[in-house]
């Protein structure tokens, strides 16, 4: 009876111990990884109309050319009269030219922010968490690394996302992508560890801006071949394209 008891205890122990490490991680979107207390601030730019957003553009440039000595006399009185035009229609709704101008700084400062900061809720958490993944070099340790984004040709036929959309990964070395972007949900130990790596895509180098870094404990893949076929197709149709755009034999062919 004493070792039969003793046998359901060590498996009772064994199937609780195997249950915790399967557990998933806090399921997040990408929207939760961005630092929440960054997101709201006063950004004075943000309530221009895009003409508006134009006439302040238009004002630094003739500013810029008043103050050189460039143009005649003429030239320069029809500068000065398109300038207080601009100066005194942008008043008119309200907008305070210099002190919009004065802001330049501030937002700059609050955009970087708000495109950088991680979210601390989240650091030194286990998360899972789907996205795309892109191939990188080894680290010096020989683990293999990956990044991971939220939309699929980020950093290669489309800008990279904000810094706090972009996740350096350190895989546990049961898998690596095998081309690039692909869709994967990953588990693992998250943390706020902000790096920076100059790497070859497939546009060329790209600095890879990462606000985070995650500890893989296991990789599920989300796409069939077929479904990979079809990616890589439609990538090598628009490399096409562009090619074709830019040396005219789309024209051509015509």
């Amino acid at each position: 009876m004493r070792n039969w008891f003793c046998s359901a205890v060590f498996a009772g122990l064994v199937l609780c111990g195997y249950d915790a490490a399967a557990t998933p991680g806090t399921a997040l979107d990408w929207a939760d990884l961005p630092d929440p207390s960054a997101q709201v601030f006063d950004d004075p730019y943000r309530d221009l109309s895009p003409e508006q957003f134009d006439d302040v553009l238009f004002v630094v440039r003739i500013r810029g050319r008043l103050q050189q000595d460039g143009g005649s006399e003429d030239e320069r009185q029809k500068w000065q009269m398109l300038l207080t035009e601009t100066e005194d229609a942008l008043a008119a709704n309200g907008i305070d030219v210099d002190w919009l101008l004065g802001q330049r700084e501030v937002v700059t400062e609050r955009r970087r922010k708000a495109g950088t900061n991680g979210n601390p809720e989240f650091d030194g958490q286990k998360i899972t968490l789907a996205g795309f993944a892109i191939p990188a070099p080894n680290d010096p340790d020989g683990r293999t690394v990956a990044y991971l984004v939220p939309e699929r040709g980020m950093c290669s036929h489309m800008p990279p996302p904000p810094p706090n959309q972009m996740i350096r990964v350190r895989l546990n070395g049961d898998w690596a992508p095998s081309y690039f972007h692909e869709p994967v949900r990953l588990t693992g130990m998250l943390t706020i560890d902000p790096s920076v790596q100059n790497m070859m895509v497939v546009d060329g180098q790209m600095p890879m801006n990462a606000t985070f870094q995650l500890e893989t404990e296991s990789v599920e893949t989300l796409e069939t071949n077929a479904d990979r076929l079809e990616w890589k197709q439609r990538a090598a149709d628009r490399i096409r394209a562009a090619g074709n755009r830019k040396t005219g034999r789309a024209r051509a062919s015509e």
